[in-house]
């Protein structure tokens, strides 16, 4: 398929990009918090990098996202094998692990700083299906068809190339498979996270149409945050 003279125009801004990727996304100038990039008219969050692990371990995050009635909401059970994508320090990944054993957690992050960490707090923890992933920009990692569930905690908003990795992880997944996406809600005020690290419910169902996903439920049980689940079809 050829460049049109649009997309030409946006090479002048990601000359590394395929035609299609520049046509599906758009160059701004980046604000305070933002990659000055432009995904169905949103702008993409910065990364938090590995310097800021301690937030991701802070002892009030608990409280502040439920994590208990969080992990409640995956509905998982021994046996699953799970990915827990943008793992970070593994926060998630280690309240997942016991659940889910003898079936593996997946702990896919793009730095090998977190996944360094991560591994470091699953061997303290003990827990031996916990496994690190390293991914990229544009893809996880995983194998196809090789988890039933995948788990995106305050992470969608950050991926770089949002349609490619959403791609990826459908790819990644059984039939039947899930994939739960956990965003700080973006129509709440109350709540005290910058706006670009946060998002609608209708933003993430606009976003979430290309990938062939059936949305089955939007849980309404955590303090600040959407939980909507996907599934693939069968």
């Amino acid at each position: 398929m050829r460049c049109t003279r649009r997309s030409l125009l946006l090479a002048a801004c990601a000359p590394l990009l395929p035609c299609a990727a520049q046509e599906r996304y758009q160059r701004v100038r980046p604000s305070a918090d933002g990659i000055g990039k432009v995904y169905m008219g949103r702008e993409i969050a910065s990364v938090m990098g590995w310097q800021g692990a301690a937030w991701l371990e802070r002892a009030e995050r608990a409280r502040e996202e439920g994590a208990d009635l969080l992990v409640r909401e995956l509905q998982l059970a021994a046996g699953m094998d799970v990915a827990d994508v943008g793992a970070g320090t593994g926060y998630y990944a280690r309240r997942m692990a016991p659940l889910v054993a003898p079936g593996v957690v997946h702990a896919v992050d793009v730095q090998p700083e977190m996944l360094a960490l991560l591994q470091e707090q699953a061997r303290r923890a003990g827990l031996v299906n916990v496994r690190p992933v390293r991914a990229t920009e544009q893809a996880t990692g995983l194998a196809p068809a090789s988890v039933d569930l995948a788990l995106l905690v305050d992470v969608y908003h950050e991926l770089a190339f949002p349609f490619e990795v959403m791609q990826d992880i459908v790819r990644a997944l059984r039939p039947g498979g899930r994939v739960v996406l956990v965003e700080y809600r973006a129509e709440d005020p109350a709540v005290p996270i910058k706006p670009l690290h946060k998002m609608s419910q209708a933003q993430v169902l606009r976003e979430m149409g290309p990938h062939g996903l059936v949305h089955e439920r939007t849980a309404g049980s955590l303090p600040w945050q959407h939980l909507l689940v996907f599934r693939k079809p069968v």
